[in-house]
């Protein structure tokens, strides 16, 4: 195995990594935050459950963004991955 080589499997070992990382803390954020709007929601006795879904929503729009950029650095990863062995 060349040293191209090494570098390709190493590029590509570590851009996984950061997307299973990156998706785990998605997913636990996520989670936290469903909680927390649950539990105020209940809290309020849904007086304020427009208010709320209006959170959740911002909450979604942003996570959307995030996975924009989480896409964006995974295809630099697989940019770097191409140059180094073109025929990738």
């Amino acid at each position: 195995m060349g040293i191209f080589d090494k570098a390709k499997d190493m590029l590509g070992d570590a851009a996984e990594k950061a997307g299973d990382v990156a998706d785990g803390l998605r997913d636990k954020a996520e989670d936290v935050v469903d909680k927390g709007l649950d539990a105020a929601d209940k809290a309020t006795g849904g007086k304020l459950h427009d208010q709320i879904d209006k959170a959740r929503d911002l909450v979604d729009k942003i996570d959307g963004e995030v996975d924009g950029a989480a896409d964006a650095a995974e295809d630099a990863a697989a940019d770097a991955i191409d140059k180094i062995d073109p025929t990738n």
